[in-house]
């Protein structure tokens, strides 16, 4: 006889599966409504939400007094390292934006939301030069949060397992290690800007 533990991990289990066939039947709906045009995503970086606030405001007292000159480059990589270890990525069923203090909150959200929320902290930092980057190839897309930083530009990869951030001698520089073609679709935003690149 199963237990009383395993009796509700059964009922949560068939309840998402119920939730799952509910989203799949109504995806179009979800998705229609859930659009966003390339143009409106800088709608969904939020550095002045109270929860990316608070959590920028944790980061920053772990270095005593914190000094941006001086710390805003440690800072940043534990932003990078809280969203990496932090939010599991997921592909959703349906393409559903979450605002970055919903990622936070579930813990969860697909490659797109965790650059967005770790976009949103770096600018709760002090940088207002952080942007999402996305390139678009082969149907394939690659995403990048980056900040420009006293001379250089710093990418961060949340895929990239064994590292995951690099500098760069400019931003020019870091776009051109992208190997862009002609082919490509890529572009950058934040909460003020959206630019297309290529």
């Amino acid at each position: 006889m199963p237990s009383e533990e395993q009796k509700a991990l059964d009922r949560e289990l068939k309840l998402n599966q119920v939730y799952l066939a509910i989203i799949s039947r109504y995806k179009d709906v979800i998705e229609e409504r859930e659009h966003l045009s390339v143009a409106e995503l800088p709608t969904l970086v939020k550095p002045k939400d109270e929860r990316i606030l608070r959590k920028a405001e944790e980061i920053k007292s772990s270095f005593g007094i914190f000094s941006y000159k001086q710390n805003f480059y440690e800072a940043s990589i534990d932003a990078f390292y809280f969203v990496r270890n932090n939010i599991a990525d997921a592909a959703m069923p349906v393409q559903f934006w979450l605002a970055p203090e919903e990622t936070m909150s579930f813990g969860i959200g697909d490659l797109l939301d965790r650059n967005v929320l770790l976009c949103s902290l770096l600018i709760a930092l002090g940088n207002p030069s952080t942007k999402v980057l996305v390139v678009i190839r082969d149907g394939g897309r690659k995403v990048l949060t980056y900040y420009e930083f006293e001379g250089k530009a710093y990418s961060f990869d949340l895929l990239d397992l064994s590292h995951g951030f690099k500098s760069h001698e400019s931003r020019e520089e870091m776009i051109r290690r992208l190997g862009l073609v002609e082919e490509d679709t890529a572009y950058e935003f934040n909460d003020n800007t959206y630019q297309d690149i290529a």
